[in-house]
């Protein structure tokens, strides 16, 4: 086989990673393999210049990238600096907030995301709630039910309830996957099409119902009664049903 000149061979380019990202994921492994717990003090600059030998610059950005993940954060005071912080609710929120705004989605996905996740985590709150969480969704349901909310205060008070039969499933996944949908679904709640006295009397009613369900750990009822109730916020929001068009005809 006869040999290639040298001007014949081709070579591809090599991408060299930036120093400050090979810092960054160093620092990164180290507090994610639970090597440093929340709160713990990272490295000043100063050291990690002379640990690594990168410049000032170089460490700056990696430890800023840390902060933008929520794996690090600013400690105020005499023995502050960066220590290691954990990714948090609001941190999700603003990222599912900007998946959705950037890529459009329209508002049937938020729904149908709704519709398959809260049943489950009310199936799971049946199971798995305490007396707090009763007590904290009946506070709730009693603000829901005062009259003459206005339409914010409304969609405020239903998301927080929501929001409460998430804890009380002691699923952190999902609940945090809620609680960062939020904002987005306060905004589909509080539509034109939404706000009626007919359909907050519905959904008062559905939410005592789901509450109902889940007092009396009974969790297929809790799974089934949230899941109409999903149905009907989507029927709702997207002007399929009427105010005055029951969820259906029989409740179980």
């Amino acid at each position: 086989m006869p040999r290639k000149k040298a001007q014949d061979i081709e070579f591809g380019r090599i991408s060299v990673p930036k120093t400050y990202d090979l810092l960054a994921e160093q620092l990164r492994r180290t507090i994610l393999d639970g090597r440093l717990e929340e709160g713990a003090r990272l490295p000043t600059e100063r050291e990690l210049v002379d640990q690594t030998g990168l410049s000032r610059s170089s460490v700056r950005e990696a430890l800023r990238m840390l902060q933008v993940e929520g794996l690090a954060r600013q400690r105020p005071g005499r023995h502050g600096g960066n220590v290691v912080s954990r990714p948090d609710n609001d941190l999700m929120a603003r990222f599912v907030a900007q998946f959705v705004i950037s890529r459009q989605l329209p508002a049937h996905v938020v729904h149908e995301t709704r519709e398959t996740i809260e049943p489950g985590l009310a199936r799971l709150a049946a199971t798995r709630r305490t007396d707090e969480d009763l007590k904290r969704l009946r506070e709730l349901h009693a603000e829901f039910c005062a009259p003459d909310l206005n339409p914010e205060e409304f969609a405020k008070i239903n998301i927080q309830w929501h929001k409460a039969v998430a804890a009380a499933s002691r699923n952190d996944l999902m609940a945090a996957l809620l609680n960062a949908m939020s904002s987005g679904v306060i905004a589909a709640t509080t539509d034109a099409v939404y706000d009626s006295p007919e359909i907050h009397a519905e959904v008062i009613q559905a939410h005592e119902r789901i509450l109902a369900a889940i007092e009396a750990r009974d969790a297929d009822a809790a799974f089934r009664r949230m899941e109409r109730h999903m149905k009907a916020t989507r029927e709702h929001a997207e002007g399929e049903r009427p105010a005055n068009k029951p969820a259906a005809a029989k409740q179980k």
